[in-house]
């Protein structure tokens, strides 16, 4: 593969990017149909809360990836999400991938910082989907 691995401090920045975007996505998709659903007198169980949370940010993640490879702090970082040999990334491997990335982040960040020791430098949620984070050269 031509394109290079970019390094953890431009991936952990557009990470920090992703997370304002998430912060938006969950306003807006997550917390105003709770307070709408709430005034109609509606109250959900905690479990399902959960799941529409998990549902909300994997359509968002797994749209993302499977339209383009790139969320938009990604396009900003220019990075992009391909399968291991550069081709766009197939269905269930991005449902993969970001089923992976929860305990990935979540269990203290290992599989963030999995990739200091990674021979490919890559998370730990692309190795266990067969995916990798590539630096989209400038265009000319």
């Amino acid at each position: 593969m031509n394109n290079k691995t970019p390094g953890l401090g431009r991936r952990l920045a557009s990470m920090l990017y992703e997370s304002l975007v998430v912060f938006a996505i969950l306003l807006i998709g997550f917390l105003m149909p709770q307070i709408v659903f709430s005034g109609f007198g509606f109250s959900a169980t905690s479990q399902f809360l959960w799941v529409h949370v998990i549902a909300l940010l994997m359509f968002y993640f797994v749209w993302c990836w499977l339209h383009g490879g790139q969320t938009l702090p990604m396009k900003t970082w220019k990075l992009q999400v391909v399968n291991a040999n550069g081709s766009p990334l197939r269905p269930m491997q991005a449902v993969l991938r970001y089923l992976a990335a929860w305990p990935s982040i979540l269990f203290f960040g290992v599989g963030i910082f999995w990739a200091v020791f990674d021979r490919d430098k890559q998370f730990l949620h692309d190795r266990i989907a067969g995916s990798c984070i590539i630096t989209i050269p400038p265009q000319a």
